[in-house]
């Protein structure tokens, strides 16, 4: 029962992420407007998640699991009714064309392998049935391009990562949404396992970092962008990010909020809400106006595949890690804490990766303001006959 409804619950959730860029872009179209609604919805990306932390830690100490999952009904009733009043009334092209079924079957057992075989590996060594699933699953995503080249209405449009920033962007968004999702798995284990806090004080514990996150990403981010462009913006937001990261593997066993976990939580929030807007920015940068749509889902296809695939890399060495130390006689919460300082190293690491390919494939595109102040230079500054 809970299998299958979390697949309906990822078969919604998918159809909405793949129009919201695109609803975005098509709305807004002043370059101004859109950064600033592109930075709203960023915090709703990823402070969404770090609420998501918020009210199950309040709903796990005062109530059941199950409210987890019930609270979702009131919301999305809500979701309906606003989006319903709200958004603009407009007709694609639907089904009539025609659905990549094979592809999108390709597609979801590839990645559901590749994260099985990850997750696994943790308790059945990377032999065997390890590299069964993942060589299974790379031979499915090579079936996936393939059938994407030959379908007669594609899932995915191969010619639209062509364009160096729409790849690149959707490089770095992979390994930013796995950082994401696997710093909160993280930092949610090392509170409860590792320093003792209760459900609620966990859940309290991630409120500055969502407070963090949606000024970053409302009022930094889109101020960032507008001075210097997206590329700049996305590094300097990756360094914090990873400024997190670093300091989050340091936190000892008998570690103080205050001391060791509130400004790692800090760095971590002013980093994702500076990194997600630039990134999506640059993800729709090259869309047409009949690609809005399947650009915007692979901008957010490639961010849920990635918090997927990472988290369930970041699990696994974690789990390996503290599994080894326990049977090597170390304390339990010690090793714990061992497994999630190299898990947290390691989501360290893809931020590096990230930071590579930012800064290479990425190209630096000028913002239209400060585009029109230098025009402007140009024309006051005499010319010599």
């Amino acid at each position: 029962m809970l299998v299958i409804s979390r697949f309906a619950q990822g078969g919604g959730a998918a159809m909405i992420t793949a129009v919201t860029l695109a609803l975005i872009v098509t709305m807004f179209t002043d370059q101004r407007e859109q950064t600033r609604a592109i930075g709203f919805y960023s915090f709703t990306f990823a402070g969404g998640g770090a609420l998501g932390l918020l009210v199950g830690g309040v709903l796990m100490q005062l109530t059941s699991w199950q409210w987890l999952f019930f609270i979702n009904l009131p919301i999305g009733l809500l979701s309906l009714v606003v989006g319903w009043r709200l958004l603009p009334r407009g007709r694609g092209p639907g089904l009539t064309a025609g659905l990549d079924i094979l592809g999108a079957g390709l597609l979801v057992s590839a990645v559901s392998l590749s994260v099985y075989g990850v997750i696994t590996a943790e308790h059945l060594g990377w032999g065997g049935q390890t590299l069964v699933a993942l060589g299974v699953a790379v031979v499915l995503l090579i079936a996936f391009v393939v059938r994407q080249r030959t379908a007669r209405v594609p899932l995915l449009a191969l010619r639209i990562l062509k364009d160096r920033d729409v790849a690149g962007a959707n490089v770095v968004q992979f390994l930013v949404t796995g950082a994401l999702y696997g710093s909160f798995f993280l930092a949610t284990l090392l509170l409860q396992q590792v320093l003792g806090y209760a459900p609620m004080q966990m859940a309290l514990s991630f409120v500055p970092l969502t407070v963090v996150t949606a000024i970053a990403s409302i009022l930094l981010a889109p101020f960032v962008t507008a001075r210097f462009g997206e590329r700049i913006a996305l590094v300097l937001g990756l360094l914090v990010f990873l400024a997190g990261a670093l300091l989050l593997s340091h936190v000892p066993v008998d570690g103080g909020y205050l001391a060791d976990v509130l400004v790692p939580l800090l760095l971590l929030g002013l980093g994702i809400g500076t990194v997600l807007p630039p990134i999506m920015g640059l993800a729709m940068s090259g869309a047409a106006p009949d690609q809005v749509g399947v650009v915007s889902g692979l901008a957010n296809s490639t961010g849920m595949i990635g918090g997927a695939v990472w988290t369930a890399v970041v699990a696994s060495l974690s789990g390996a890690v503290t599994s080894t130390l326990v049977a090597a006689g170390a304390d339990e919460r010690v090793a714990l804490r061992d497994g999630l300082a190299v898990g947290a190293l390691a989501i360290a690491g893809v931020l590096g990766v990230a930071l590579v390919v930012a800064g290479v494939v990425l190209r630096r595109r000028i913002p239209e303001e400060a585009q029109g102040s230098a025009d402007r230079d140009r024309r006051d500054v005499p010319t010599a006959l």
